[in-house]
């Protein structure tokens, strides 16, 4: 670029960035964008970007124009493709330059800057020593912003949008540590420098001189430094003291929970001084409901224990020191759940390390016994933490909902609260969730703690069943009853999620409530009233299924079957998903199962199939016909059940291929259930269901040529099941008498064939297709 062009360019790029930022109309800014682009690419670019950052004419260029000048530099070192000016020190000095000039703001044009410098560093051959060694005479304040990029470059270069080999970044994190000695010392001189230096206030100047500090802890500035010198290093001291400022705390926090997760040896230094955080630091945050600084002192806590959970397991005062502030955490009722949460994978980590240890040896018993204390009451923090809310954001048409992020806590909780169960013991775990002192009236019964805990029971079920230990079911029949009794008028909100809870704890404990006969019924109606409320139909659905098949001795009584008469029923109402009243056909199957006499179970299937044909037609006749079908004494009750199926409504809607891609899972469902009928049923069935048949075979000819290809495959393989069973038929009886199977469905196949030979070339060969057919 000449010196004429460049006051011409730089006034064209004025006038683009100006477009972009400020135009009125899309297609300016579109087109302005466009030119700013090309100009990107082009070597002029960088004569022109570092000129219009080094100037010092006046009046100065707009921000917008010299923030896009840098921003512009820095893709241009970062893009592959595009060469590094020869030599590369004229942009450094440069660059240097606007550092220098800016370093008192814009702050986004500063750091933009500073960014450009580090990406320079890392791709320019001796970058970052040829950058040092600039560097002292840079004003401090630029010297700040600078150091704490560097670092950042290699953590940004690793995401592998930058096009540096790793080779390149090694040698740059390399560069970057031999330089680390000096960078400390210039920190330390920094925190030690007077309050009124630079005109900087000692807050800012905290807060600024820990980013540095954590960007260089993060590329491993203390790498080579012993643990002892590191433990009573000055800069820890420094971030160690800046907890107790306000502005600068979260960073302070991030520095110290770095170095923790990062060198092994410190969590004993730290954990020496947790006495005073909890005193000095989180008490008072508690009291004051400071949650920022509640959530800050707890995460570091965490990552001290999650580093040494040894260290903690020892039981120190320190280590309880440790564990009493990180439960205060968990205690702390917050707006969300993400302080407790933050907390499990450090409770996770004491839990399983205590596991770990020899069951037989004293350690485990010591280590246990003084720590049970703590888990017992941590329990019973995340029980607090782990209610419902019941307020009018989280209800919605009368029904309370979990928010996101108490479901979300409550499923990182799972974990915990089985690690809980097997350090306290099954018993003790029971008995803790059963000590709430819950009154026995109906009105005083504080749900949200009732459903906490059922909670809590449903998700250790598998370790409390393999320990095996006597449990007393009387207070959760107490409460089935209770709840059962209750008309929908009497819900409120929070006892539709209470339903829930409760069918979650019938369905895992099953086989235990079912030892006892005098539970089946109430256990029943309360599954049969679950099953009518949305939010715990499968639940209830679910447990009336493990109920059915864990009860085999009492399930088939009348009064028990009576209440699975009324289940079916209220499926022709059809309000349930399809996974539930899957569940609900599948339980009833094993309650007809276990009927042993023959014809109670001949008339419990038919009233059953009866009552709940709507069901059938969408899931499970094909499954009955196979089961029973093939019996002489069920074939009324299949003609019947077939005779049903063909009625409903949503059958008889299935007249042309839209209404077929409409309802796709019932059409597999019918064609499915034809199928097994024509296959398994007695020839005296088939005879019988002659015009039942010709309508299935009907609407299986115009299902063909449904768009849906579950849908068409379906309908095609019941009519290659009919052809090939009437092929069967004619040839087993060639004689062909009047009335038996293979006339019957030959006859349909006459009738239909028109009807059949049209709708399966339109289904092959498609309208444009059978359209020539027609012309020929």
């Amino acid at each position: 670029m000449n010196a004429g062009e460049a006051p011409d360019l730089q006034t064209q790029l004025a006038a683009a960035v100006h477009a972009l930022n400020h135009g009125a109309h899309p297609s300016a800014r579109l087109a302005a964008n466009q030119w700013l682009l090309g100009l990107q690419r082009s070597p002029q670019a960088w004569a022109l970007a570092a000129s219009l950052l080094a100037s010092g004419d006046h009046p100065a260029p707009s921000a917008d124009l010299l923030f896009f000048a840098a921003q512009m530099l820095r893709r241009k070192i970062q893009s592959p493709g595009a060469p590094l000016p020869d030599p590369a020190g004229q942009l450094l000095d440069a660059l240097l330059v606007a550092a220098r000039r800016f370093c008192f703001g814009p702050p986004r044009l500063h750091t933009q800057i500073c960014l450009a410098l580090a990406a320079l560093a890392l791709r320019a051959e001796g970058g970052v020593d040829g950058l040092f060694a600039r560097m002292p005479h840079l004003p401090d304040p630029a010297l700040l912003e600078l150091l704490t990029v560097l670092p950042e470059e290699v953590a940004q270069d690793q995401s592998g949008d930058t096009g540096v080999d790793s080779a390149s970044r090694c040698r740059y994190t390399r560069e970057l540590l031999a330089h680390a000695p000096a960078v400390l010392d210039f920190l330390l001189a920094q925190s030690e420098k007077p309050d009124a230096a630079d005109g900087v206030t000692p807050h800012e100047r905290s807060r600024i001189i820990l980013r540095c500090l954590l960007s260089w802890v993060r590329v491993g500035c203390f790498s080579g430094t012993p643990a002892a010198a590191l433990a009573v290093h000055p800069l820890l001291t420094f971030a160690f003291n800046s907890l107790q400022a306000s502005f600068s705390f979260d960073v302070a926090i991030e520095v110290m929970t770095e170095l923790v997760s990062q060198y092994q040896d410190l969590p004993q230094a730290f954990l020496s001084k947790i006495p005073y955080i909890r005193e000095v630091l989180l008490l008072p945050a508690l009291a004051n409901r400071s949650e920022k600084i509640v959530a800050g002192i707890a995460s570091l806590m965490c990552e001290v224990g999650q580093a040494a959970p040894g260290l903690v397991a020892e039981g120190s005062n320190q280590a309880l020191a440790l564990s009493d502030a990180i439960l205060r955490c968990v205690a702390f009722s917050s707006e969300d759940w993400g302080i407790a949460d933050s907390t499990l994978q450090f409770w996770c980590s004491l839990a399983h390390f205590i596991l770990g240890i020899d069951v037989q040896s004293a350690e485990r018993n010591a280590t246990q016994e003084t720590f049970l204390p703590v888990f017992s009451s941590l329990l019973d923090a995340l029980l607090f933490r782990a209610q419902i809310i019941d307020t009018d954001e989280h209800v919605t048409d009368g029904v309370c909902l979990l928010p996101d992020g108490l479901a979300q806590f409550r499923l990182n909780l799972e974990e915990l609260l089985v690690d809980m169960c097997l350090l306290l013991g099954a018993p003790a775990y029971i008995n803790k969730l059963f000590s709430g002192g819950w009154g026995f009236v109906s009105q005083s019964i504080p749900w949200k703690e009732v459903e906490v805990r059922m909670y809590a029971l449903t998700m250790v079920a598998d370790t409390i069943l393999q320990d095996g230990s006597p449990f007393d079911f009387s207070i959760i029949m107490h409460f089935v009853n209770i709840l059962s009794s209750r008309t929908p008028a009497e819900l409120n909100g929070c006892q539709f999620v209470v339903y829930k809870s409760f069918g979650d704890v019938i369905g895992s404990y099953s086989k235990w409530l079912s030892s006892s006969e005098s539970n089946i019924k109430p256990l029943l109606l309360f599954c049969a009233s679950g099953i009518s409320k949305s939010l715990s139909s499968n639940a209830c659905s679910l447990a009336l299924r493990k109920l059915c098949e864990d009860a085999t001795s009492f399930i088939h009584e009348p009064q028990n079957l009576e209440i699975l008469f009324w289940i079916s029923k209220g499926m022709d109402e059809g309000n349930l998903r399809i996974e539930d009243e899957e569940e609900i056909v599948s339980a009833i199957t094993h309650a007809l199962c276990s009927i042993l006499d023959k014809e109670p179970r001949k008339n419990s299937l038919a009233r059953l199939l009866y009552s709940s044909y709507s069901a059938v037609e969408k899931i499970v006749s094909a499954n009955v016909i196979e089961e029973f079908g093939h019996k002489e004494e069920y074939s009324a009750v299949c003609v019947r059940t077939f005779e049903t199926f063909s009625s409903a409504a949503s059958l008889s809607n299935l007249i042309s291929s839209y209404t077929c891609d409409q309802e796709p899972d019932l059409v597999e469902a019918y064609a499915n259930f034809t199928s097994a009928f024509i296959r398994c049923c007695p020839k005296e069935a088939v005879i019988a269901s002659g015009s039942l048949l010709e309508s299935s075979f009907q609407k299986a000819a115009i299902c063909s040529t449904a768009m849906h290809r579950g849908a068409a495959i379906a309908a095609m393989s019941y009519m290659s099941c009919f052809l090939d069973i009437s092929l069967t038929a004619v040839l087993e009886s060639p004689e062909c008498l009047d009335g038996s199977r293979g006339v019957v469905l030959v006859q349909i196949l006459a009738r239909c064939g028109e009807g059949l030979m049209s709708n399966v070339l339109y289904a092959l060969l498609g309208v444009s297709a059978l359209s020539r057919v027609g012309r020929a």
